[in-house]
């Protein structure tokens, strides 16, 4: 499996300003074969990292997983 590092603030600053998601980023990606997508902070510290799925399928079932949980803690924040 390829691991790839990422900036985190650099990232989401990047999405921020090309007013793009990090989803049609991941869809760009994928090529038949996982990847581990570890994102850093400014020291080079891991914060998270994510599993590349091989198919668009799989990358769309983890979208909308992930919006579940974060609507599920946001609701959970009021």
């Amino acid at each position: 499996m390829k691991n790839i590092q990422i900036k985190a603030s650099q990232f989401f600053e990047l999405l921020k300003a090309s007013d793009t998601s990090m989803w049609e980023i991941f869809s760009q990606m994928i090529d038949g074969a996982e990847k581990e997508i570890i994102f850093l902070d400014d020291e080079e510290k891991v914060l998270f990292h994510y599993i590349l799925p091989e198919t668009m399928e799989k990358l769309n079932n983890d979208r909308e997983k992930f919006a579940k949980e974060y609507s599920e803690k946001l609701s959970g924040l009021n």
